[in-house]
């Protein structure tokens, strides 16, 4: 069964705080472009370059984790159009995030696009793979790169996603980004050096001083 991404964010609290607020008519029966319960090319495309994303876990105490996990481009690993999967590195070795999933795999991502200032959401449903329990995944995954020692694959089972609103999100550049963003300056300035080279020279030929 498939569900909109308001069907899942939508409990009886909140439909309680939007009826104080005078804001439960406009979400009643809203659908809108909001029922996304698998990828797209726009979102294969979107998931492929990103070098981070947050990752929200609940555990049985009932408070929140949210962690942040990065890597190279295409880390987080596009499996079909409803399952994505990453390596699980060795860290700290806390396993707040791996135990918190080992009671409840429910999982809310963000994905985050600071130049261009765009955020997906997700719900998903997460599962812990062993290392040699999925030979090909693990090949695949393990492909994308990263730091350290993977000790798990973490897949994740799509519910539905959505995109949010721009408005609050301040444009934030990688150092690779800012470096794409000023190539054509350093590549300007390097023929303006040659030419400069270039004059010099014909002037030291003439009997100039430079």
């Amino acid at each position: 069964m498939s569900y909109g991404f308001l069907d899942i964010a939508i409990t009886p609290g909140v439909r309680a705080v939007q009826a104080q607020m005078g804001a439960d008519q406009l979400w009643q029966d809203f659908k809108g472009q909001r029922d996304f319960d698998r990828f797209g090319a726009q979102e294969a495309a979107f998931i492929a370059e990103r070098d981070s994303f947050y990752l929200a876990t609940v555990s049985e105490t009932g408070w929140p984790y949210v962690q942040h996990r990065g890597g190279p481009r295409g880390f987080l690993t596009l499996l079909d159009e409803r399952t994505l999967a990453f390596a699980d590195y060795r860290g700290n070795r806390q396993y707040l995030t791996l135990g918190n999933l080992a009671a409840n795999d429910r999982t809310c991502l963000f994905l985050m696009d600071y130049p261009r200032r765009t955020r997906m959401k997700l719900y998903m449903r997460a599962e812990a793979v062993a290392l040699d329990a999925d030979p090909a995944l693990t090949e695949r995954v393990c492909a994308a790169g990263g730091r350290g020692r993977p000790e798990r694959m973490i897949r994740l089972h799509l519910q539905s996603f959505d995109w949010n609103c721009p408005q609050h999100i301040t444009p934030r550049f990688s150092e690779p980004e800012i470096s794409e963003a000023i190539r054509p300056l350093h590549e300007q300035l390097a023929r303006l050096e040659d030419e400069n080279r270039a004059l010099r020279a014909q002037l030291a030929q003439r009997g100039h001083a430079p």
